[in-house]
């Protein structure tokens, strides 16, 4: 396994706009740290973000684990352009010549998203702990180290997207079609839901029960935004006599769902370029 990792990390190694895209992504998750200085001003009310409550023990794990899953485009594209240069560069058919098989081709690929999901997940815990200890109310160890699952829900939900930007890697072979394949699929699941809730399951959760297993849908699921928790968000809904019952949790069905499709995901890819005459 170290050997087929070893074989992606050479190819990345010479890859300049992946190296670009991936510090990006890395330097955006340390740019949270400015959303403590934002500021706003709603009429005679005026109020900072970090002093509502986002840096504080745990709510920032469920914070950054959703600020840094929206930024997950950037390596998204390191991993589509990654197989589209496989074509393109004819390596895939030179590393199959060279006695690689297909079956460890689509393996060392997974074994490089894996990598990636692991290094963002890692440098995510180190950026949110400096941030909880430097800007958090609350310091107590059984504290700091609750709702971590909201760590580990990112860490899957990347693997699960990235597994499937690899397939569409292999399916489509060009990187700018892949991501537009990526986004129409985005697209279709989101009209999907429009038609499940507003024409067939009016003010019914149905909608929501048949989406939870589509693939974008089941990934957004595993971290859903978090700002409606903070305190003066729930404050001015009372206020206004609306109540917020949303789950905020991460559920073991849910995490099983994401794992499913990236397995899928790891077939399909490997499957197809089974059949495929390269």
């Amino acid at each position: 396994m170290l050997r087929l990792l070893d074989i992606e990390l050479h190819k990345l190694k010479y890859s300049r706009s992946a190296k670009v895209l991936t510090l990006t992504y890395f330097i955006l998750i340390t740019f949270i740290a400015l959303i403590a200085s934002i500021e706003f001003d709603l009429g005679q009310v005026h109020f900072r973000l970090a002093d509502q409550g986002i840096f504080n023990f745990p709510f920032i794990w469920h914070f950054n684990s959703y600020i840094a899953a929206t930024l997950k485009l950037f390596l998204a594209i390191v991993i589509v352009s990654m197989m589209s240069n496989e074509y393109s560069n004819r390596t895939l058919k030179q590393n199959l010549i060279d006695g690689l098989s297909k079956k460890e081709f689509v393996m060392s690929k997974f074994l490089a998203v894996l990598l990636f999901a692991v290094i963002s997940t890692l440098f995510l815990f180190i950026v949110t702990m400096i941030l909880g200890l430097s800007f958090s109310d609350y310091n107590e160890i059984s504290i700091i180290f609750s709702d971590m699952e909201y760590l580990f829900a990112y860490f899957i939900k990347l693997m699960g997207f990235f597994a499937f930007c690899m397939f569409l890697g292999i399916l489509v072979k060009r990187s700018a079609f892949a991501l537009g394949f990526l986004f129409i699929w985005w697209i279709l699941e989101s009209i999907a839901y429009g038609v499940l809730k507003w024409k067939l399951f009016r003010n019914t959760d149905i909608a929501d029960n048949i989406m939870q297993f589509f693939p974008l849908s089941s990934m957004s699921n595993l971290v859903v935004e978090p700002i409606s928790r903070l305190n003066f968000i729930q404050t001015a809904a009372s206020q206004i006599g609306s109540e917020l019952d949303k789950d905020y949790g991460v559920h073991w069905y849910q995490l099983l769902i994401v794992l499913v499709w990236t397995t899928l995901f790891i077939y399909l890819s490997f499957a197809l370029l089974k059949k495929r005459d390269l």
